[in-house]
């Protein structure tokens, strides 16, 4: 296939989603940028890419419905021809106390569950014949939250065990002509967390590097995966300063 690489990173605007851009740039690969809400953020990501010497296209789309997730991977296929990597980033939380089931409502439930599990479903499913096509590969940001059963609240727990286990069930059924692996993140320092430093103070007094992540240490793994682990599919590569091991 002709033209450079071409890497799709869902929920791009900022944060992790914005340094997997970047770095992907920096490889060489030419971008698209996708965002929901954050249009000037999602600019300023491709300005970013633009700076790096590839090419750049933005498009909006809500990551957890289906049509819209098709028309971003349609939107990529008309841009650049081709896909080699598609980055599942976007994603969202509640900050509910395990304790408090009575706050865990069908609403919670569902909102959390649509963009982070169906939703990663649905831009696997639309991106999966450019990528047999270039024989490329996925990366889904998980969280040890889905290992371990901690994080924000429990349906975000439970979202990011799901995307494991579907990370491993699609790296079977696709090999070996896609790749399929996740990241699973400890405390990222992002806007996420900006207003609950409280938790990553907390993790830290049982994390043996003692720093949280930042943004570009979990690009550098998505593009590890992505781009050059070349006999590695099915596996969750943890980020976490040595808390889980």
């Amino acid at each position: 296939m002709a033209g450079r690489r071409v890497a799709l990173v869902t929920g791009s605007a900022a944060g992790i989603g914005r340094a997997a851009a970047w770095q992907f740039a920096e490889a060489g690969y030419d971008v698209m940028v996708n965002y929901s809400r954050s249009q000037a953020e999602a600019e300023e990501t491709a300005d970013g890419v633009r700076s790096r010497g590839t090419d750049v296209r933005v498009v909006r789309a809500d990551a957890g419905a289906d049509e819209e997730v098709r028309g971003l991977v349609a939107s990529t296929r008309d841009a650049f021809g081709r896909l080699d990597a598609l980055v599942n980033n976007a994603a969202t939380t509640r900050f509910i106390a395990h304790r408090d089931l009575d706050a865990l409502t069908e609403e919670v439930w569902d909102s959390i569950l649509q963009l982070n599990v169906k939703g990663l479903f649905y831009a696997c499913r639309a991106a999966m014949p450019l990528l047999q096509e270039s024989r490329g590969a996925i990366v889904n940001v998980a969280s040890v939250a889905g290992i371990a059963g901690s994080g924000s609240s429990i349906p975000y727990a439970a979202s990011k065990g799901a995307v494991i286990t579907m990370t491993k069930s699609l790296a079977r059924a696709f090999a070996p002509e896609v790749r399929v692996n996740a990241v699973a993140p400890g405390p990222v320092q992002t806007r996420w967390l900006a207003d609950h430093q409280d938790m990553i103070e907390q993790a830290m007094t049982l994390t043996p590097l003692q720093r949280p992540a930042s943004p570009d240490d979990i690009a550098e793994a998505i593009l590890y995966l992505a781009d050059r682990a070349t006999l590695t599919t099915g596996q969750i590569l943890v980020i976490d300063g040595g808390r889980t091991m």
